[in-house]
């Protein structure tokens, strides 16, 4: 049973909604009145899924939803009277995995919430694949650094200069990347 913490300042309007997500078989473990606290909510109850109901994301609601993708990301599903264009693209760009304008039945919950989270997951790997690909990239770039200081101080070639780098990093048992960092930074420190 998925976790929702709904987000709405009108106790009244989300009513309909928190019994809805009941219907559906979610568990609706918190009403949280404002987005002020948004992150430290977010931690505190661990929800699977937030759901926020405003008329209009505000500027403050987005940056709420921003530190809050930050630091403990979740699925985000908006409802909002709102369909500006403009306001879509910055909710999204915010950390919202799902934007619907107005209201929907209740039989049409479940699948926008399963959109939702499958949009975040996707999203969270890309940023996990990306994260992964710069430090192999910052990698590289060090080891190119370190071989082109083995290249000038022994007067040796490419191959020479990457074979002696693998060598060192296996005798030390270390990686190949924090060898060649550990070589740049000495070289810097003896050129200060």
């Amino acid at each position: 049973m998925l976790k929702v913490m709904i987000v709405d300042s009108d106790l009244n309007r989300s009513k309909p909604l928190k019994q809805s997500l009941i219907d559906n078989g979610f568990e609706v473990i918190a009403h949280v009145g404002n987005d002020m606290a948004l992150d430290s909510k977010c931690r505190e109850l661990q929800p699977d899924v937030v759901i926020m109901d405003v008329d209009s994301p505000s500027r403050d609601t987005l940056e709420n939803i921003c530190v809050m993708s930050m630091y403990d990301a979740r699925p985000i599903v908006m409802f909002s009277h709102d369909g500006d264009k403009a306001k879509i693209k910055a909710a999204t760009q915010a950390g919202v995995s799902a934007y619907v304008v107005g209201t929907i039945p209740s039989e049409r919950l479940t699948p926008v919430i399963d959109a939702a989270i499958a949009r975040f997951e996707e999203f969270k790997n890309l940023r996990s694949e990306l994260s992964l690909a710069n430090t192999k990239l910052d990698e590289r770039k060090v080891i190119e650094r370190a071989k082109g200081l083995l290249m000038r101080q022994r007067n040796l070639d490419e191959d020479e200069a990457y074979s002696m780098l693998r060598s060192m990093a296996m005798q030390r048992k270390v990686k190949l990347a924090d060898l060649a960092s550990q070589l740049v930074e000495a070289a810097k420190m003896l050129i200060v």
